[in-house]
């Protein structure tokens, strides 16, 4: 069966891609490479455009009828730029996406599988975790718009006999465990790679440290990519199995809230990198942080996570190695 990908040489994408791979579905990857790497689709069946381009769509679901749903990845996630400039956010993250999601359900592709986040909820440290039915309060232009798309999922869904399913995850770390990709940004806006982007004796700021939370820095659900991956195909096979049309929002997380200090003790200690803590104000957009309450996804997924925060930091240095590496030798650089 195929699958297609929007956001396929993207970091979270790709690391579907190869577990769909290694699933035994055929992925179809839609992206327009104005981040991810084209490396990413060496090999794979591939279409360079933007998801908001109905002709582009229209020739894949023509060209590839076996479709049978549609993993949603493509958007802009730098929570900061879309405190500043929340149209363009509005247009990628919510415009083009509905674009996408009529034309998919208009093809008669009934699956529909959309990368959300865990930045709609309202900034709160249950002892339990956040649930799917805690309060939302999305504080940036880059949350409002995922939150504004899974309720047009929902909608449509719903009215074109379709089966939704939003996934709400929490912080991605880490990289393939057998290295085909991982993460590539020469200029990351989160904060594992920040921190492996920094020379020895740098200076890494941690943006608030008063917060209610345990040390004052704010708390965060870290999850290994290959585990998120995993989820996308659980809830692919439960969306394809459900009888009726329907709506699901999922959390996907480690289920561990670990605070930024205490990240930042790990990645050292796992790294070995001699590098200068300070503190700085809070930024436009952060929040206290929380981790998720994954029952819903035990329930429903039959999913739960293998990796471990450790793992997570250690794949993405080793992973940081390659791609370095492979950055060199395509630049000519012995």
């Amino acid at each position: 069966m195929k699958i297609l990908v929007t956001g396929g040489a993207g970091y979270i994408g790709r690391t579907v891609v190869s577990v769909l791979l290694d699933s035994g579905y055929i992925p179809v990857i839609l992206d327009s490479l104005i981040k991810g790497p084209r490396e990413f689709t060496e090999d794979q069946v591939f279409y360079c455009g933007d998801i908001g381009d109905s002709k582009i769509l229209s020739r894949i679901f023509t060209e590839h009828p076996d479709i049978v749903a549609v993993m949603h990845f493509a958007a802009l996630i730098d929570i900061e730029e879309s405190t500043r400039i929340p149209s363009k956010y509005y247009t990628e993250n919510l415009l083009k996406s509905q674009i996408l999601l009529n034309s998919a359900l208009s093809s008669g592709i009934k699956c529909f599988l959309f990368s959300s986040t865990a930045a709609v909820y309202r900034s709160s440290s249950p002892k339990d975790g956040l649930r799917e039915d805690s309060p939302l309060e999305p504080l940036s232009a880059y949350a409002a718009s995922k939150l504004m798309f899974e309720r047009i999922v929902a909608d449509i869904c719903h009215e074109k006999k379709g089966f939704g399913v939003a996934l709400r995850y929490f912080n991605p770390i880490g990289a393939d465990p057998l290295m085909r990709s991982g993460p590539y940004n020469s200029d990351p806006s989160h904060l594992l790679g920040k921190l492996t982007k920094l020379p020895a004796g740098g200076t890494f700021t941690i943006y608030g440290n008063d917060y209610s939370t345990r040390d004052g820095t704010p708390m965060r659900d870290f999850i290994h990519v290959w585990d998120l991956a995993e989820a996308h195909v659980a809830a692919l096979h439960f969306a394809m199995n459900s009888k009726e049309a329907g709506f699901e929002v999922i959390n996907i997380g480690s289920g561990i809230g670990v605070t930024v200090q205490e990240f930042v003790d790990s990645f050292l200690g796992i790294s070995k990198t001699p590098i200068k803590i300070a503190i700085g104000e809070r930024r436009p957009g952060d929040s206290a942080g929380a981790f998720a309450n994954t029952l819903r996804a035990k329930s429903l997924l039959n999913w739960s996570p293998r990796f471990t925060l450790d793992q997570g930091i250690s794949d993405s240095l080793s992973w940081e190695k390659i791609w370095l590496a492979k950055r060199q030798r395509s630049d000519g650089v012995d």
